[in-house]
């Protein structure tokens, strides 16, 4: 009789487990499909080599290039990669290896802490707080690509500690041990030995919140000054893609050339995704 109920509740565990797979592999693939539907227009009409390589976005005269745009996006998600990923190594260092028990409790609940915020309060901090802070002590408008860099670090830092720190503690502690028989440091053990085997999962944590910053929508909005330029400087306003579909999703008439437009550059925001997360998918099965 017991083991009769454990097969069945073994059976509807798996079949409730398929089901729910299933409605979200259907609802991924919906959203993937309605995007596709609209933005595929914005590449006809526009012409792809025009839309993705011009420099001009007119609503009026219906001319659409995303050039800027694309290139807003490029260097914040590089300008986060270059400030968060030696910040998330050294944290999820410090907590893996360094940190006594009770600093590492606090520190590890104060980066879960950030998880749960919402993107528009980082912005709204940005705005209040660090777009004064760079307009007076650097100078140009404040709204800037470095105001948008360092609101995404802190938001991606949380995810690439976390998966570094786990892939730290995976580890093998033996590996550690041998090196500290052999005469090695407890640093050198660490730099030398534990980075490089830990180095698959690292690289994955950093592709992944690479993957978050680009897609990642009002906090850069919020800062970043929506400026339809290339930037020239950190100093510069900017725009991303996603900041430009937030700013301009509600003025667009669906069906118009605009809307369009505007879809045509989720399709190559999912483009984007796509590639961080195939990297991500392959880095993690060479480690395996």
């Amino acid at each position: 009789m017991i083991a009769g109920s454990r097969y069945l509740a073994d059976r509807v565990s798996r079949r409730a487990m398929l089901i729910l797979a299933s409605v979200s592999f259907l609802i991924l693939l919906g959203i993937v499909i309605f995007i596709f539907r609209d933005g595929v227009a914005g590449f006809i009409e526009n012409g792809i080599g025009r839309f993705l390589f011009g420099r001009e976005w007119h609503i009026d005269e219906g001319q659409f290039g995303i050039l800027p745009l694309i290139l807003g996006s490029i260097f914040a998600t590089l300008g986060t990669l270059v400030i968060a990923t030696p910040l998330s190594v050294a944290c999820a260092i410090f907590l893996a290896e360094v940190a006594p028990y009770h600093i590492r409790e606090i520190v590890r609940s104060a980066i879960d802490l950030l998880v749960g915020i919402p993107s528009v309060v980082y912005g709204l901090v940005g705005v209040v707080w660090l777009v004064p802070l760079i307009r007076n002590y650097l100078g140009g408008p404040g709204w800037s690509l470095l105001a948008a860099i360092i609101v995404l670090t802190v938001m991606v830092l949380p995810t690439i500690v976390s998966i570094s720190e786990d892939s730290l503690r995976s580890v093998p502690q033996e590996y550690k041990e041998g090196a500290l028989a052999l005469g090695a440091t407890h640093w050198q053990a660490i730099w030398r030995v534990m980075l490089p085997a830990a180095r698959p999962g690292i690289v994955s944590a950093v592709i992944l919140g690479m993957g978050r910053v680009i897609g990642e929508s009002m906090a850069a909005y919020m800062v970043i000054g929506n400026s339809f330029l290339i930037p020239t400087s950190p100093l510069a306003p900017a725009r991303t893609l996603t900041s430009n579909i937030v700013g301009q999703i509600e003025e667009a008439a669906y069906g118009s050339s605009h809307m369009h437009a505007l879809f045509a550059c989720g399709i190559v925001l999912l483009i984007f995704i796509f590639i961080f997360n195939s990297i991500s998918f392959v880095t993690r099965r060479r480690s395996e």
